[in-house]
């Protein structure tokens, strides 16, 4: 139904997510690519036909070179995934630079949508300990009515403004300034098997670890999903890293 003359289009209802999505849209990935990069210097297209003849010699290399570090042959290869995720998630994901390419969705150039986050029942809500020590542990029942209550009413409050500005004929990207972190936004992240496991390395936590890490749980809800389609692609290679430490090489 159309809107009344004169009145103006009705701003789209806020949702809340408490997760975050992750698809793996392009790939050239496979551990053929970590053999070929090593043994191009003696054996040239001579090493993608060993990989078929001798696949035990071929993991007993990509475990050398994991164990070893050396790193580049791991580099080879090119995974690009969509992920949708709060702002919050994607200022923690830029801190990784180096193998990494991202193009995120701009709020100068488009109106945002009012998705926003909010932690599900899962979440761990309470910090205990001082830096470097902290653990989280389960949020008591008020707590989390507390927690969905503030952040909704926030959330529906910035979203009002934006609209209202917008409405006003102020640019996009000064009524955006009003937005929260908790907003979801999407972009393309283009990374490699490198890179991508010294991202791993950060933002998951894993007894298998040699060096622990504790990250912010919503960075590894992503980290997680990414490291379930990396590990199809290059099932050598993802078995090397936890077998060595899950150390990026």
């Amino acid at each position: 139904m159309s809107d009344e003359a004169g009145s103006a289009p009705q701003a789209p209802a806020p949702q809340f997510r408490s997760d975050v999505g992750v698809e793996l849209v392009r790939s050239a990935a496979a551990d053929s690519d970590v053999i070929w990069a090593a043994r191009v210097s003696t054996a040239g297209e001579q090493s993608l036909e060993a990989l078929q003849q001798d696949p035990e010699k071929s993991k007993g290399l990509i475990n050398y070179l994991m164990r070893d570090r050396h790193g580049t042959p791991f580099e080879h290869n090119s995974m690009t995934f969509f992920i949708t995720a709060p702002i919050f998630v994607f200022r923690e994901f830029h801190r990784h630079r180096s193998g990494w390419s991202y193009n995120e969705e701009s709020g100068r150039y488009r109106e945002l949508q009012p998705v926003f986050y909010v932690p599900g029942e899962e979440r761990k809500l309470v910090q205990q300990g001082r830096p470097g020590r902290y653990e989280f542990v389960d949020g008591t029942a008020d707590q989390a009515k507390v927690v969905s209550a503030a952040m909704e009413a926030s959330y529906r409050a910035s979203y009002e403004a934006y609209q209202e500005m917008l409405a006003a004929g102020v640019a996009r990207e000064v009524a955006r300034a009003v937005l929260p972190v908790g907003l979801f936004s999407s972009m393309y992240a283009t990374c490699n098997a490198r890179s991508l496991m010294h991202f791993l390395s950060l933002r998951t936590k894993d007894e298998r670890a040699t060096v622990p890490s504790f990250p912010q749980r919503e960075i590894e809800m992503v980290a997680e999903q990414m490291e379930a389609a990396w590990a199809e692609l290059m099932p050598l290679t993802h078995a090397a890293f936890n077998a060595h430490g899950r150390v990026a090489p």
